[in-house]
């Protein structure tokens, strides 16, 4: 006896097609261009989990930058000195402390100088 697919063919379509919904035009209703942008569309996410990384550290880092502007330190310097006294701070953190508490941050600063 043969098999007959169609009912598995017009699942697996119906799954690639809400997957798509919203997309533009043929994309999100036309199986093979469906199939295709869904691929794309993986690809980019997977390439933008990592650029996100990198994105949040530059941010972190200029924004450290900013903070030590008014004392006269760049950034690297800073972070050379930071590693020198084994303060194991990270660099999201001190982001954060300088955004949140500027004080602390100034503190921080002199007590390592």
């Amino acid at each position: 006896m043969r098999v007959k697919r169609g009912v598995a063919s017009h699942g697996k379509h119906k799954r690639l097609l809400k997957l798509v919904k919203g997309y533009r035009g043929g994309k999100s209703k036309l199986v093979k261009e469906a199939k295709q942008a869904a691929l794309h569309a993986g690809m980019d996410a997977y390439r933008g989990r990592r650029e996100k990384k990198r994105q949040m550290r530059s941010l972190w880092i200029t924004r450290i930058n900013g903070a030590l502007s008014g004392h006269g330190l760049s950034y690297s310097k800073f972070i050379d000195i930071l590693k020198k006294k084994n303060v194991a701070l990270d660099r999201k953190i001190l982001s954060q402390i300088a955004i949140e508490d500027p004080k602390a941050f100034d503190d921080l600063v002199k007590k390592v100088i």
